[in-house]
């Protein structure tokens, strides 16, 4: 602890944690992105929300950047510290302060983890709905953060919908309480809403009131091998015309390809170029209804073959299929596009930039996944052997700009649920324009005047 600023800070709050060794340092600074080497001045490990706003009032007195971290499982290099900031870790808050049984909220620190506020909501007989593969390890502050969205966004929403209110430690160490848990509040601007999906530039969320529902009902799982990606499409119109879908997955054959070779088992004999999971409200008739649509989707040319879970095992055997694409590609270091899209401007795109894909990367393994059902798609780039890091990236930022300009044409965005982060700022003007970017600028400067949290991310 030899720098002067770290001294008087572990001076003023003696409880602190502080990490200095450098294996803490590397762990600690960065994120899935694995781009920027790590280089935080150190790591502080508040214990409450009285230590996070002193430590931002000590950060406004010496100047010291700060980067928030929650389970720094974001893809865009929102949580990386590369320059000498302080990150500020939220993981030692990770309790449940408040269950609320009449509102049905839960109140907890932002550092507790997604699957431990799903264990949480569920002691209480209850629901916390947005779910995704990395809910072991992502903080509820992270999701807030950046407003994550998963795999059951067509049935329940972003992270958005169901944050009732939100505790905010502010640049300048204020403490902010947005929205109290009200179901109704028309008394001006909605600061809740504005901190969530401000990846850390705003303010730091200590404390969330979430709300909870009923439990999703007893559901069925079924795998489909799909022709084409068009097909993907009629699929999807088919089975969300007939069934109550909670989820409708896709991905790739080289996706499938990496996954079982990770440890994941085949469910459907033969190769198909696409597939799907899809999960629905499982009633009397829905099995039959299922089964029906299927048909269907055989007799038109939609659907190549398909299974449907016999059991919660087969199940989660299914699902692993899907979930388990992005840790079976981290390996390879793949280079990420998370984009997003109307559903119904999909087909168009999709056309357009497969063709575009297939031009630019043509030596390159390219493997898709995503959330067809609320217009979500990963491209994820493996970089050849032969191909320097360096290199690699040169090329797939120039696909990258072309990618963002197809969106721009398309009405999409260039960030769909990990933020704009340090990966993709120099496109953040393809989906956001010149007025609204100065607007967010603006409301920036406002919460933080110094400009010391998180800096670097979202703006160029």
């Amino acid at each position: 602890m030899t720098d002067a600023r770290l001294a008087e800070l572990a001076a003023r709050l003696p409880n602190l944690r502080l990490l200095t060794d450098p294996a803490d340092l590397e762990h600690y600074g960065r994120d899935w992105t694995r781009r920027w080497t790590p280089a935080p001045l150190a790591i502080a490990l508040p214990g409450g929300v009285e230590e996070v706003q002193a430590i931002m009032r000590w950060a406004n007195e010496r100047n010291v950047a700060v980067v928030p971290s929650g389970g720094r499982t974001g893809l865009s290099g929102g949580a990386v510290a590369a320059n000498g900031e302080l990150v500020l870790s939220l993981e030692r808050m990770k309790s449940v302060l408040g269950f609320d049984a009449v509102d049905r909220t839960l109140t907890v620190q932002a550092g507790m983890t997604l699957h431990a506020v799903h264990e949480a909501a569920r002691e209480q007989g209850l629901l916390y709905p947005v779910d995704f593969a990395a809910r072991g390890s992502c903080s509820i502050g992270g999701n807030i953060a950046t407003n994550a969205g998963g795999i059951r966004v067509i049935r329940y929403g972003n992270t958005r919908e169901w944050i009732a209110g939100v505790t905010v430690v502010a640049g300048n160490g204020e403490l902010l309480q947005l929205n109290r848990g009200l179901i109704k509040n028309s008394s001006g601007y909605d600061l809740r809403q504005l901190l969530i999906g401000s990846e850390g530039t705003l303010g730091i969320v200590v404390e969330a009131t979430l709300r909870l529902t009923d439990p999703a009902p007893p559901s069925q799982v079924m795998l489909l091998a799909v022709p084409s990606m068009a097909a993907l499409m009629e699929v999807f119109a088919l089975f969300r015309s007939r069934l109550t879908l909670q989820a409708f997955e896709f991905f790739t054959d080289a996706a499938l390809r990496h996954v079982l070779a990770h440890g994941a088992q085949r469910a459907i004999d033969g190769d198909h170029p696409y597939y799907v999971v899809t999960e629905f409200d499982a009633d009397e008739a829905a099995q039959d209804t299922a089964l029906a649509a299927f048909e269907y989707g055989l007799d038109q040319g939609w659907i190549s073959d398909g299974v449907i879970a016999q059991s919660e095992a087969q199940a989660a055997t299914l699902w692993r299929l899907r979930e388990g694409i992005t840790e079976s590609l981290a390996p390879h270091r793949p280079y990420k596009n998370d984009i997003s899209l109307r559903i119904s401007a999909l087909p168009g795109f999709l056309q357009e930039i497969q063709a575009l894909l297939g031009r630019e990367y043509p030596h390159f393994e390219v493997v898709w996944f995503g959330h067809i059902g609320d217009g979500n798609l990963h491209i994820n780039v493996l970089r050849p052997d032969d191909l320097s890091d360096s290199d690699f990236i040169t090329q797939c930022e120039h696909v990258t700009k072309l990618l963002a300009e197809t969106l721009q044409r398309h009405g999409g965005s260039i960030s769909a649920e990990h933020g704009i982060g340090l990966v993709k700022r120099a496109y953040l003007g393809s989906t956001r324009g010149e007025a609204e970017i100065a607007l967010m600028r603006g409301v920036k400067q406002v919460f933080d005047p110094k400009g010391l949290l998180n800096p670097g991310k979202l703006f160029a």
